[in-house]
């Protein structure tokens, strides 16, 4: 295979528009003629049916990847499918990957010269990596960060887990699906200040 591909890691918080991205470059691959394949991992249950699907409103159909989807040969299987070459494989929510599917991605790359875009996020609610996105970090070709802005001006860093009163949630499962009913993206100094503020009011009332 002499046609060279890269893999690329696309990463930002909550809102950052990763998803509305992806699904653009989607539409200008079909618009161009390009083949490509739009897959998602199924451990995102806001949808019942396999699609991608924006905030902003804007859709596409997907394949799932399950956990023990190997993707290295799924993409020889669309190969034989599509009777040429997938030339781009857009990722949705990476995050949730794990590392030996990445390594698999790595493959489709090196091996049958496809290119591997993956948009997700870097971090949890508690500031830690992801498994798919710390392995994305130690071999992708390219990574780029989609930035936004938190209310006070400032780059968001952190995705906040939010109670049913907005207020910060510091325990509790990595991955806990939701929405902006569940999620903000916010700066480090914010999210320490919100942290500051909710441990002030539990304390108060024991004084």
């Amino acid at each position: 295979m002499n046609r060279k591909g890269k893999l690329y890691f696309r990463y930002g918080t909550m809102g950052s528009a990763k998803t509305a991205l992806l699904l653009t470059t989607a539409y200008n691959f079909e618009e161009r003629g390009l083949k490509y394949v739009c897959m998602k991992p199924v451990v995102d249950t806001r949808e019942s049916i396999n699609v991608i699907r924006s905030r902003i409103g804007i859709e596409r159909e997907c394949r799932w990847i399950y956990n023990d989807t190997n993707l290295y040969e799924l993409a020889k299987a669309l190969f034989e499918e599509h009777q040429e070459a997938v030339e781009w494989f857009l990722i949705d929510e990476c995050q949730f990957l794990s590392s030996e599917q990445v390594d698999q991605l790595a493959r489709v790359v090196d091996d049958l010269g496809s290119n591997v875009i993956c948009y997700g996020l870097r971090t949890d609610f508690q500031t830690h990596l992801f498994e798919g996105s710390r392995r994305l970090f130690e071999i992708a070709d390219t990574i780029d960060e989609i930035k936004s802005t938190c209310t006070c001006g400032h780059k968001t860093i952190v995705n906040a887990r939010i109670d049913a009163a907005g207020d910060i949630v510091q325990e509790g499962a990595q991955v806990e699906i939701g929405g902006n009913d569940r999620y903000i993206a916010v700066c480090r100094k914010c999210w320490r200040n919100k942290r500051i503020e909710r441990m002030h009011r539990d304390i108060l009332p024991f004084i």
